[in-house]
């Protein structure tokens, strides 16, 4: 993964399709001065793209506002309503599933994001070959306890976990090749975690980070605070277990398993011995300890053979594969073999 910086403006672009993913929820404010902010950016872009804003169930007249906009800008503009809110991965996914351009754009809804750094984006992913492009804010203009402190503590939960390094995992905007993208799903609070579940299907190498505007909000209230670093944590607990065990699980229960069944082991030995020398042990706390950690030991390496049948079943039937191969060049039958001359 590399960081630059983006101060170039594009001067050309390889052909391709973009479409710009952004999630909204109660935004009726800004509705209206971001599309716009958007089509002035790309005002003179040459390749074609399509604007898919999700509206997650707002009830604000969002909806409304988004419709409106639709029918004046065309059906390029092109609105999807959740019935409820389903949060903002979700409202990601949606976008993402709609999204028919060979590149992917993601970017928040309110205006902190700036669409002008969407071509510069764009432009480094397809010239570099790259997979992944995100923006990194530098200069927040975020409130510090209510934004930047959550943000800072999650990023930096989420380097030490994943091992990416990358400085602003929080940022919306991002540009991705759309059909390596396509691969992962997002639930829970997944969103922030795109790159970790990227490098599940290519490599850290094809991931770079820029530094991007950022902009403070002018309009709405914003829908993060202190709360979403004890969610993080939670997701971040699943994004460890696919990145180093999903097509090992059992190397992940029978690992516990071991070692409690272990712990509970020693500590029936001991009690085995003062046993022997005449202590009685019906009494102690410790005995049941012992029973309950070898009893669990079982339990988790019961677990960890169930996971390995399970994973087995996905994997031989036969559409998907336990690893993932980078774009080579299409070859024809007659040149795909050695011949003898």
């Amino acid at each position: 993964m590399s960081v630059e910086s983006m101060d170039h403006a594009p001067t050309s672009f390889p052909s391709h399709r973009l479409s710009i993913v952004v999630p909204m929820y109660n935004e009726v404010d800004n509705v209206e001065p971001f599309v716009t902010a958007v089509h002035e950016a790309l005002d003179s872009y040459p390749h074609p793209w399509e604007l898919i804003i999700v509206n997650d169930g707002s009830r604000d007249g969002t909806q409304q506002a988004l419709d409106k906009q639709a029918q004046l800008r065309g059906p390029h503009v092109r609105p999807i309503h959740l019935w409820r809110n389903f949060r903002q991965t979700a409202a990601m996914q949606a976008g993402i599933d709609a999204a028919r351009g060979d590149v992917i754009v993601t970017l928040d809804g309110d205006l902190q994001n700036d669409p002008k750094d969407i071509p510069s984006l764009v432009d480094k992913l397809l010239k570099d070959d790259l997979d992944l492009v995100a923006g990194w804010r530098q200069n927040r203009q975020d409130a510090f306890i209510l934004r930047k402190i959550p943000s800072r503590i999650a990023n930096r939960l989420i380097r030490r976990i994943t091992g990416l390094e990358f400085q602003d995992l929080g940022c919306s905007l991002k540009a991705y090749r759309a059909d390596v993208l396509k691969r992962v799903r997002l639930y829970g609070e997944m969103h922030r975690f795109i790159p970790a579940w990227m490098a599940t299907v290519t490599s850290p190498a094809r991931m770079s980070e820029v530094p991007v505007s950022h902009h403070a909000r002018t309009a709405g209230e914003s829908k993060y605070g202190i709360s979403r670093t004890l969610r993080v944590v939670l997701d971040l607990l699943a994004v460890n277990f696919f990145l180093r065990f999903a097509g090992r699980p059992g190397h992940f229960f029978g690992g516990m398993g071991l070692g409690v069944g272990l712990v509970g082991t020693l500590i029936l030995s001991y009690l085995g011995v003062l046993k022997l020398l005449g202590e009685s042990i019906g009494g102690r706390p410790l005995l049941w300890l012992g029973f309950f950690c070898v009893l669990g030991g079982l339990q988790f390496l019961t677990t960890g053979v169930l996971a390995e049948l399970l994973i087995r079943i996905y994997y031989d039937r036969g559409d998907v594969a336990p690893y993932h191969t980078s774009h080579t060049a299409p070859t024809s039958d007659a040149d795909s073999w050695h011949r003898r001359t």
